[in-house]
């Protein structure tokens, strides 16, 4: 029996992507979805490189959000890969209104002080500081543990979410946001949780 070529296992940057096709098979598409998520999460904390955490925070940038809410989008929000599609959303959102976030962070943050806590904001919560902590947040995918990058980022939409009805109560202007924002916190707390006990997939 030939033996087989040795292959270096494919890390994150590296054509991560390559297996996306427009126009493929769904459930093949699907498929190459939660590969790309094991290896991202399950690869990215084996590797001893230390250029991945870096990577792996760039990625909706270096190959696209786009690419990435084709790739993982419509994933369930308890898999891997709609956990990550959630992780990679907020941090779009808070790079792209970080002024919009830091409002809603501080006035949430009175109000929520538990989860204000896990988020690790530092204090005061300005526009750089909560760019800086939703990329250390993403860091965590390569080098802590997933569990731990899921329960902050939940925390953080939590804090988020009561300030979004704090400030829709002061200014008494309906805000449809503030619903997903809650559910957002939700679903990253529920994959936590299912990480914690090894079954997130």
């Amino acid at each position: 029996m030939a033996e087989r070529p040795h292959h270096r296992p494919m890390m994150p940057g590296d054509q991560l992507f390559a297996e996306l096709e427009s126009g493929a098979d769904p459930l093949l598409l699907q498929e190459a979805a939660d590969r790309a998520a094991a290896l991202l999460v399950r690869g990215a904390r084996a590797s001893d490189d230390a250029g991945v955490a870096e990577r792996v925070v760039h990625l909706a940038e270096t190959e696209g959000l786009e690419v990435l809410a084709e790739l993982w989008s419509g994933s369930p929000a308890d898999s891997l890969a709609g956990a990550l599609w959630r992780l990679y959303l907020l941090r779009d959102w808070v790079h792209r209104a970080p002024q919009e976030v830091a409002a809603e962070y501080e006035a949430g943050r009175g109000a929520a002080p538990f989860a204000r806590v896990v988020a690790g904001v530092a204090d005061p919560p300005g526009a750089e500081e909560l760019k800086a902590m939703v990329d250390q947040v993403l860091r965590g995918i390569a080098g802590s543990d997933f569990a731990d990058v899921l329960y902050r980022a939940a925390a953080f939409a939590h804090v988020v979410a009561v300030g979004r009805a704090i400030l829709t109560q002061r200014s008494d202007a309906p805000h449809q946001e503030v619903p997903r924002m809650l559910t957002l916190a939700e679903q990253l707390e529920a994959a936590a949780r299912l990480e914690m006990r090894g079954e997130l997939a």
